[in-house]
């Protein structure tokens, strides 16, 4: 058998656990680069696999330590013991916590954090009250307000495939000119979710996450907030991600023609000519 022709990815996977209110998680993670630490938080029901392609950006990562990780319930990351007992429900205290408790456990220093859909609704809440502690924050397809707008008792039936559900429920957030071979990757992210976990993260999503009433208070001049949405999203949709941007003073709003609500993902090579500026641009100026 001839190996000649392999060639092995440079992103670097381990688990370590953290522990929130007397519960272990055991958490995957993936990083490649040197450099500023940029964290990665994926969108609800799917894992940190979405940044494979930015993990592998030899232009990002030769300035930024890319890390992507999976939450607790997600992709490699376990639940915690006596997960079978219990219903999944994220709640936005809980997932403040997990970031939280894993920057410190990583000890980072000045990091940015760029999260997608839930994500990047997070990252806004993070702005707010870890001013002093992130460089900057990147929130892809968030908002401070959304609505919801399907019907979630889909997402968790004995008598229905929740992964195929959720697949088809997400497909409509894809831009018809994205790539068809990424599309197919991102909604098999999808496929693959535990059940009811894409129903639990979206409590967090469109109920618990908004804060509207409280995102005029994040101070860009301490910590620079970019906001990016496809011109395609039907969730986080361009009138809202400007809305946000609106209460937001100091934001940067950027939509982005053909692309829908997955852009690490779906349409990699777009994404880029987007997100290389502003990583360059938090380089250089912050």
């Amino acid at each position: 058998m001839n190996n000649s022709n392999i060639k092995f990815e440079d992103i670097i996977g381990r688990y370590l656990t953290i522990s929130i209110k007397n519960e272990d998680y055991r958490i995957y993670v993936e990083e490649n680069g040197q450099g500023i630490p940029l964290i990665c938080l994926h969108t609800a029901g799917s894992d940190g696999r979405q940044f494979r392609h930015i993990l592998n950006d030899k232009k990002i990562t030769k300035h930024y330590r890319v890390i992507a990780f999976d939450l607790p319930w997600h992709g490699k990351s376990n639940p915690p013991e006596g997960y079978e007992a219990k219903d999944y429900k994220l709640t936005t205290g809980l997932y403040k916590e997990i970031i939280m408790s894993f920057c410190e456990a990583y000890k980072f220093n000045d990091p940015v954090i760029m999260g997608c859909s839930m994500g990047g609704r997070v990252v806004l809440h993070l702005a707010l009250e870890h001013s002093n502690y992130f460089r900057a924050v990147i929130a892809l397809e968030g908002a401070d307000k959304l609505e919801p707008y399907y019907d979630l008792d889909w997402l968790n039936r004995p008598d229905i495939h929740g992964g195929l559900v959720q697949a088809a429920f997400v497909s409509s957030q894809i831009a018809p000119q994205s790539p068809n071979n990424f599309k197919h990757e991102t909604l098999w992210h999808y496929m693959q979710g535990g059940p009811g976990i894409f129903k639990g993260d979206l409590y967090f999503y469109w109920h618990d996450g908004d804060f509207d009433d409280r995102s005029p208070l994040i101070d860009t001049k301490k910590c620079p907030v970019y906001l990016l949405s496809g011109e395609y999203d039907c969730s986080c949709t361009p009138e809202r991600t400007l809305a946000t941007a609106g209460r937001i003073k100091g934001s940067q709003a950027t939509i982005i023609p053909g692309i829908g609500h997955f852009p690490m993902s779906e349409n990699p090579d777009l994404f880029r000519s987007y997100i290389h500026p502003i990583l360059n641009e938090i380089k250089e100026k912050f």
